[in-house]
């Protein structure tokens, strides 16, 4: 159960539906924050109307208080009484004391409460519960003009019948909102939809040309969005373009190329089939072997052409290279080669073990610098005559490799041309391919 819990996991999202979170879910929560918000500002506005009208209530109440020597006396009939606590919704309490003594109305009402709110003159309003159910009451206090230690309060308080209901009516006129945000998200769903579209079709263009050709993309109709990635995509169209022409040049190349050397063993081995006497037999077999060679050296080169690629630089087989060792390793498989022909071998090194800072290293690909190396000095020992010099040099700054000989050397108007796959120069002799140098 744990294993596909963590593929559905690890599966990629589409992008069409990362969008619709992103953008529905800031959208919800705006819409959320914003009806706690109003509704935080409806009960706000609520009470303070309703407090006000209690504030009112109070000190009509508290007008009608009168100092005398010994008491407060509060000069309210029933009639007046009767008015005062009458409310068609909510129950209303009222009560005045002078310190410890309630000159009238509920000795018990609340003196603290939750949800505090202040008003002028020292008045307070807040919530409290009072004979089982909550009440909001606001207290004011009357001073004695002729006897400022002393004061009566006088606190008005009602159920929140009505509050409640009017937060209710309240509320119904945000009830549009939730229809507003259903729309908004319909929209918004839309234009996402809509806004990706185009990567749609520049998709199924895409899939349905690739399997007709490789050709890239027009980018004349694609948004300046997608832009950058239809042109990653023709990039990638023309490096398999490319990668697909060098394929097909090598198998032909290499058809071309090994049909010469394979007709001419079959036409050996027939020969010597035929031969009349050991020695004739021993003379073509000779030639035979010396053909082989020739093949096993063509299947060499087109084997190093094959491994070129342009993304060898970032292969996993690279890496660092001292070119001393280098040059010293691969001018000692020559010397064999040179000194039957009776050539000289020189190397001159960048440095020596005692002062590696001076030695020449950098990051490549040891088995095809070797082989390029290799080229350059199987092409100098063919075409130096005897008694000649070759001379492989190593530099340290920049780091680099020269291949010298005293051969002729090869024409300007060639220079460009050896570079190129089965090429040889006018000054070609012997057996070759005509592919070391575009290796190298």
């Amino acid at each position: 159960m744990k294993r596909p819990l963590l593929q559905a996991l690890r599966r990629p999202k589409g992008l069409e539906g990362g969008l619709r979170w992103r953008l529905l879910a800031p959208l919800l929560g705006v819409v959320l924050v914003a009806s706690f918000l109003s509704a935080n500002a409806a009960s706000g506005l609520i009470d303070a109307v309703f407090d006000r009208w209690l504030l009112d209530a109070a000190r009509s109440l508290a007008s009608q208080v009168r100092f005398e020597q010994h008491e407060a006396v509060l000069s309210l009939n029933r009639q007046a009484q009767a008015v005062l606590t009458y409310d068609a919704d909510d129950r209303t309490y009222f009560s005045v004391q002078e310190g410890d003594h309630v000159l009238a109305g509920e000795p018990a009402l609340p003196r603290s409460g939750s949800d505090v709110r202040s008003y002028e003159k020292g008045a307070r309003a807040f919530e409290a519960p009072f004979l089982g159910h909550p009440v909001r009451v606001v207290w004011v206090q009357v001073d004695s003009v002729t006897d400022p230690s002393r004061a009566v309060l006088v606190g008005v308080g009602e159920t929140l019948n009505k509050r409640r209901r009017v937060f209710r009516e309240l509320l119904w006129v945000y009830a549009p909102v939730g229809l507003i945000v259903v729309v908004a998200a319909w929209i918004l769903l839309a234009a996402v939809r809509r806004t990706l579209r185009p990567l749609q079709r520049m998709a199924d263009q895409w899939n349905t040309q690739s399997h007709a050709s490789l050709m890239p993309i027009p980018t004349s109709e694609v948004p300046r969005e997608l832009l950058p990635f239809a042109q990653a995509l023709n990039e990638l169209l023309a490096r398999l373009r490319e990668v697909l022409d060098r394929e097909k040049l090598f198998a032909s190349t290499a058809a071309h190329q090994l049909r010469t050397p394979l007709t001419g063993l079959q036409l050996g081995l027939a020969r010597a089939a035929e031969a009349p006497d050991l020695a004739s037999t021993r003379a073509v077999l000779a030639g035979l072997q010396a053909s082989t060679q020739r093949t096993a050296r063509l299947v060499q080169q087109l084997l190093a052409l094959s491994r070129l690629d342009p993304e060898l630089a970032s292969s996993p087989d690279s890496g660092p290279v001292d070119l001393d060792d280098l040059a010293r390793a691969v001018g000692e498989s020559f010397l064999e080669s040179a000194h039957d022909k009776g050539l000289t071998m020189e190397l001159i090194e960048a440095g020596d073990a005692s002062s590696s800072t001076r030695r020449a290293a950098i990051v490549g690909h040891p088995d095809l610098l070797s082989e390029a190396l290799g080229n350059l000095i199987d092409n100098a020992i063919r075409y130096t005559p005897a008694a000649g010099t070759i001379r492989i040099t190593v530099q340290a700054e920049p780091p680099g490799l020269t291949v010298s000989d005293s051969g002729p050397g090869i024409p300007p108007d060639e220079l460009v041309k050896v570079m190129l796959r089965f090429y040889r120069g006018r000054q070609a002799s012997g057996q070759g391919s005509g592919l070391g140098l575009a290796i190298v």
